[in-house]
């Protein structure tokens, strides 16, 4: 970003339109802010052009987009969601109530936009035009979703199936033997966990709260305490053996995804075991521990913010764990084949999801 960018954003969120690695933090807004107003009407209007969608449409669809018109409209998208992130943070601080300092980050804000847009090559009109065809014409969109896959790590829309949970599969759908109680122990239920549910629900539930909670840091980029706060909570939801209380289930991330690879390599070593269990028992254990490794890193992560002794420091870590915590459920697309595997340290519990229930289907035959 130019140095001539406009000082309302804080230097941790300027930081963030600097590199690939904080976009994730910006990437929560895909759904709703590439398609939300920056530009006012009025603004619009006065240069000539039009809302999306009205008397520009068209024109808009006139000239075809190519992919590097979509990877401009994605990087700028995501530069775009941290000047909104950093904007609203400093909008909430108490000193910034008045309308006068309300007013004051609002033009500032907007001023950001512009010189988002102007370092990727764009102006209003042109960034209005394309966000109308991304929005309009379904080979773009997914064009662009795939962009901003591989640049954030988040999987693509609508590609994830919902995760194996309690009571979902039937004793009956199970394999018979010792090979249904092990898988049986992943899917559905294991005495030890603290609703009895079983290790994948489990695992996947402390995944959501470590990720809800890494994020929730990165919205008080200048408050140290509450990032601090936040990451213990983090820490709580991955390994209670390291923060004792806090908003997890008290089982922990790490020992549920410990769970699935162990009892569904359990499963496989049973003499009963199909060559079916035995290959997508591998992949399940495979993506697993991939997902546990991540959760190590977060773990460190956690404990460096906790040693923080300014905000500014912590900011970047809060950013970095966000991005993390976001990948042990849906793992990450390493090597940038647009596609997130089970193998290749690219798994997390998504890809373990997939497999187990590619091998429940197969039993079925």
């Amino acid at each position: 970003m130019p140095s001539s960018l406009p000082k309302c954003v804080a230097p941790d969120a300027t930081r963030a339109l600097r590199s690939p690695k904080l976009h994730a933090v910006a990437s929560r807004l895909a759904g709703a802010l590439l398609f939300a107003t920056l530009i006012t009407p009025s603004a619009a209007m006065a240069q000539g052009g039009t809302q999306s969608g009205t008397q520009s449409a068209p024109a808009a669809a006139r000239t075809p987009l190519t992919l590097a018109d979509i990877r401009a409209l994605a990087e700028a998208h995501l530069a775009i969601g941290a000047v909104h992130d950093s904007a609203d943070a400093l909008s909430a601080q108490t000193k910034n109530k008045t309308k006068e300092a309300q007013h004051e980050l609002s033009v500032k804000k907007r001023e950001q936009f512009v010189a988002v847009l102007k370092t990727k090559g764009l102006d209003e009109d042109e960034y209005l035009r394309r966000r109308f065809l991304i929005s309009t014409n379904a080979e773009y969109r997914a064009q662009f979703d795939s962009v901003v896959a591989r640049m954030t790590g988040a999987p693509l829309p609508g590609r994830i199936a919902p995760p194996v949970v309690r009571g979902f599969v039937a004793a009956s759908a199970l394999p018979a033997g010792m090979v249904g109680t092990h898988i049986g122990h992943v899917t559905t239920s294991f005495v030890d966990t603290p609703d009895k549910s079983g290790f994948l629900p489990m695992a996947f539930a402390e995944a959501q709260i470590a990720a809800q909670h890494a994020t929730l840091a990165t919205r008080t980029p200048t408050d140290l305490a509450a990032m601090q706060l936040h990451a213990g909570h983090v820490l709580h939801a991955l390994d209670p053996n390291i923060e004792k209380t806090g908003p997890g289930k008290g089982f922990g991330f790490v020992r549920a995804a410990g769970g699935v690879a162990q009892h569904v390599e359990l499963a496989a070593k049973e003499s009963t075991a199909s060559p079916n269990v035995k290959t997508h028992a591998q992949h399940v254990a495979t993506a697993s521990r991939s997902a546990m490794k991540r959760a190590e890193q977060a773990v460190a992560l956690a404990k460096q913010i906790r040693e923080a002794k300014d905000a500014a420091a912590a900011a970047t870590l809060t950013a970095q764990l966000a991005s993390v915590c976001a990948q042990l459920a849906a793992g990450v697309d390493s090597n940038a084949d647009g596609r997130i595997g089970w193998d290749k340290d690219e798994g997390g519990l998504q890809q373990a999801d997939e497999h187990l229930k590619l091998l429940l289907a197969g039993e079925k035959k």
